[in-house]
């Protein structure tokens, strides 16, 4: 009698809760951007209403230098902890992962609400990058677990459309973030909205809680779990060593193309009011949200679309050439912004899609945990100094005042200058592609050999007993999805 792990409802029972995991954190990651006013707001003013706007709006008095500042010590942690979480995901298993960075998700969002209480001491900064380290040691090696068991689970199955749809869910708090954070602040003043934020990270460990009980039983029942155990303890930091051009230039086009896109939202928002007239805090908010509203829309349609034709690499190249023009209409004109966020969203949906669940094609499945964390290392060093360079480039003064045009024309064309990096290396990563059989660009069926082909390749010259691991795990765990 088939056991319940081996059905194909068990697997997508383990993604729901898997992509609960990141729904809470994904929410918090982006509160500063719809509260850009308050973050960059004066300690005291005396408020007037000027044609519908207000000239000064009361907050925590940080400068734009110190707002960005909260994104790229995000990105920067990330950078440094998920090398590390990578290879010990991989060496002490999914379940050590999820509890234990779920927990720092909690505890970094509950020290950055907490340092909101200190405004106007010089405690306040201090605090709330703490926190912001915090969340982002754990909500970056967070994901790398996730697409870990997405990856076990999914092999060779329903690849992309798992990605997608946890890129989805992800995409849901952060679509959830612009449309009501905002409004949740008016009522409630920015204080409880911060521990709002905290208190949907506890979903996160909760699902935590359930998805490593649906992984160990369902490992267990494939009589998977002491084969991994086994493996895991051959994986060696020196295996990063081994991993191909391909795997390096598909990390660069992933760093590049992020760095156009989280830089840009995390300033989204003030940009639109400041270039656009007419729009009001909670309208540019909005607007800004629009490039996770079309992810969240776009991300399992397209996930089943990759899944069908292949291309991956293709579609990598064709997301680069296709955003250029978003940044060239934001920086050089003024057609109305949401049809460069949407826009921008589209190209993102495709890129998320195509990029991240190549890695999966491109590394063994032992280093996985190992390959992804320092793909998100990365993109995360790329995130965090473009961070620093928009913070200088809009200037290291808090103000009123509406931040110059030109200082934002100088942000979008450094914008342009990532994406026209990421073409460069998605080209080159598709001629080396092509060159070693070309995996990336394979129907599903020609992956899924490849799949097979890739786990059987050992690690190191002379592991045999690894390489027997390697294939009868995976085997069966595609057995059982076919």
């Amino acid at each position: 009698m088939a056991q319940p792990a081996e059905k194909a409802y068990y697997r997508f029972v383990v993604l729901f809760f898997n992509c609960l995991l990141t729904f809470g954190s994904y929410f918090c990651f982006d509160i500063p951007s719809v509260l850009q006013d308050q973050f960059q707001g004066n300690l005291t003013c005396n408020a007037t209403v000027i044609n519908g706007t207000v000239d000064c709006v009361v907050g925590l008095g940080m400068t734009p230098q110190q707002y960005n500042l909260l994104y790229a010590i995000y990105a920067w942690t990330n950078a440094v902890v998920v090398i590390l979480a990578g290879f010990l995901i991989d060496k002490l298993g999914n379940r050590f992962g999820v509890f234990l960075f779920s927990f720092l998700c909690v505890l970094g969002s509950s020290l950055f609400a907490l340092g909101s209480h200190f405004r106007g001491t010089p405690y306040l900064l201090p605090i709330m990058l703490t926190g912001r380290l915090l969340f982002g040691s754990g909500n970056g090696s967070l994901t790398i677990v996730q697409n870990r068991i997405t990856a076990f689970w999914f092999k060779g199955k329903e690849l992309a459309l798992a990605f997608g749809l946890t890129l989805a869910f992800s995409r849901l708090g952060s679509v959830l973030n612009f449309f009501l954070t905002q409004k949740f602040e008016e009522q409630y003043g920015m204080q409880w909205t911060l521990w709002g934020g905290a208190l949907l990270c506890v979903l996160g460990f909760v699902s935590a809680i359930i998805v490593s009980t649906l992984d160990k039983v369902g490992m267990r029942q494939l009589g998977l779990d002491g084969a991994i155990q086994e493996e895991s303890r051959k994986v060696r930091i020196q295996d990063v060593k081994l991993l191909s051009l391909r795997y390096w230039l598909l990390v660069l086009t992933i760093m590049f193309f992020y760095n156009g896109i989280f830089p840009f939202i995390a300033d989204a928002s003030k940009f639109i009011q400041d270039k656009y007239n007419g729009y009001s805090q909670k309208e540019a908010a909005y607007i800004a949200g629009a490039v996770y509203d079309s992810s969240l829309v776009l991300s399992a349609s397209v996930g089943i679309l990759i899944d069908y034709v292949g291309l991956r690499g293709v579609f990598a190249v064709a997301c680069a050439v296709l955003t250029l023009p978003v940044f060239g209409l934001l920086a050089f004109t003024f057609v109305p912004p949401l049809v460069s966020t949407i826009w921008l969203g589209v190209t993102y949906s495709f890129a998320a899609a195509s990029m991240w669940p190549s890695i999966p094609l491109v590394v063994p499945q032992a280093t996985l945990g190992t390959a992804m964390g320092l793909a998100t290392s990365i993109q995360m060093v790329g995130i965090g100094l473009s961070n620093l360079v928009v913070g200088q480039i809009l200037g290291t003064k808090s103000s009123e005042t509406k931040i110059p045009l030109w200082r934002w024309q100088r942000m979008m064309i450094f914008m342009l200058a990532n994406t026209i990096s990421c073409i460069i290396t998605s080209v080159l990563l598709n001629v080396v592609d092509y060159r070693q059989g070309g995996i990336l660009n394979n129907t599903t069926k020609k992956s899924e050999q490849a799949e097979r082909d890739s786990d059987r390749e050992p690690l190191n010259q002379g592991e045999e007993e690894q390489n027997e691991d390697e294939d009868d795990g995976p085997v069966r765990s595609r057995s059982i999805n076919s």
